[in-house]
């Protein structure tokens, strides 16, 4: 696979500083049930990664003393993390909102029956991946089945009272391009969705989410592959727009690996590029979040960055505009 942090220039995108800390965003195993080509984590079924006891306690005892409002727990599938459940509770129990970002299809899994059930009773948000309400397209994209799999997955969290008109269940899909194009804009796309599924299936939810891919990992390295990373860039490049730089998620979300070392986002994490060193030159971990304040903290860029500026915006919870 082609490695595209070499290809991204490192003094093209506007300089960013950090605003104080309110979100951890966790990745806590590379392991999935899947395997999808635009996954820029490069999950699967035969990763191993996770983060490990001693880093677990340090995260407990980052959620107890920061002032925190979000913990986004995300990999992989971070549901196959065996603490999982364990950090979900002690995370609500310190008052904290809880994303869990899942891929539908885990709820199938064996040992997993009881899951929804679990994240309902939490009253964790569910942010579920579904990058189209056609069969062919998702099952082309993630592998055949996945799309059949998602639908009963969002049928079950519907039953629960996800995505239901009253309930404080919230359930949010997302949707990312087929290939190199930005995203089309969210509000029209969310209409078209609920009226589908609804039609289709009789589901329900309550926010669409539209994520640009990024040029990196693996959707990346098929850019390269086909030729296709400069006019992708250049496409990216040629819709900025300055008005989303006060919205991007890395100004005061910081994301976790599972080794517990610190990026701006889970984006620069599968680039490998982490945070400038916070004391002497240790490289970032969990542990110095205890000691020391992010806020005013340069952000590390590269042309990648462009994809979440681009057009409406993107992040992990969405367009920006």
């Amino acid at each position: 696979m082609y490695d595209t942090l070499p290809l991204l220039d490192a003094h093209a995108f506007p300089a960013l500083q950090r605003t104080p800390l309110d979100t951890l965003q966790v990745n806590l195993t590379y392991q999935c049930n899947q395997r999808c080509l635009h996954c820029h984590v490069n999950a699967g079924p035969t990763r191993q990664e996770r983060l490990d006891d001693e880093n677990l306690a340090c995260l407990f005892e980052v959620i107890e003393r920061l002032p925190l409002r979000c913990l986004d727990l995300t990999g992989g599938a971070p549901e196959l993390h065996p603490r999982f459940r364990e950090l979900v509770r002690h995370a609500r129990r310190q008052g904290l909102r809880v994303i869990d970002r899942c891929n539908l299809t885990i709820l199938s899994e064996p040992g997993q029956q009881d899951l929804g059930a679990f994240l309902a009773a939490e009253g964790v948000e569910v942010v579920a991946s579904l990058p189209c309400y056609s069969a062919d397209n998702v099952d082309r994209q993630r592998g055949d089945g996945v799309f059949a799999r998602s639908i009963a997955g969002l049928r079950q969290l519907n039953a629960l009272g996800y995505g239901q008109p009253g309930r404080d269940l919230s359930l949010s899909l997302v949707y990312n391009p087929q290939g190199p194009q930005l995203p089309p804009p969210q509000g029209p796309l969310e209409a078209d969705y609920r009226a589908r599924l609804q039609a289709d299936f009789g589901i329900v939810f309550t926010r669409l989410l539209t994520i640009t891919n990024q040029p990196i990992a693996r959707f990346g390295s098929t850019l390269v592959s086909r030729g296709e990373l400069a006019s992708y860039l250049q496409l990216l490049r040629d819709n900025f727009q300055a008005s989303n730089l006060d919205s991007v998620m890395c100004r005061s979300l910081v994301s976790v690996d599972w080794q517990g070392y610190l990026y701006d986002c889970d984006f620069n994490q599968m680039l490998g590029l982490g945070l400038p060193p916070l004391i002497a030159r240790q490289r970032p971990h969990l542990r110095d979040l205890l000691h020391q304040s992010l806020a005013q903290h340069p952000i590390a860029t590269r042309e990648h960055c462009y994809a979440c500026t681009a057009g409406q915006g993107s992040s992990c919870g969405g367009a920006l505009a």
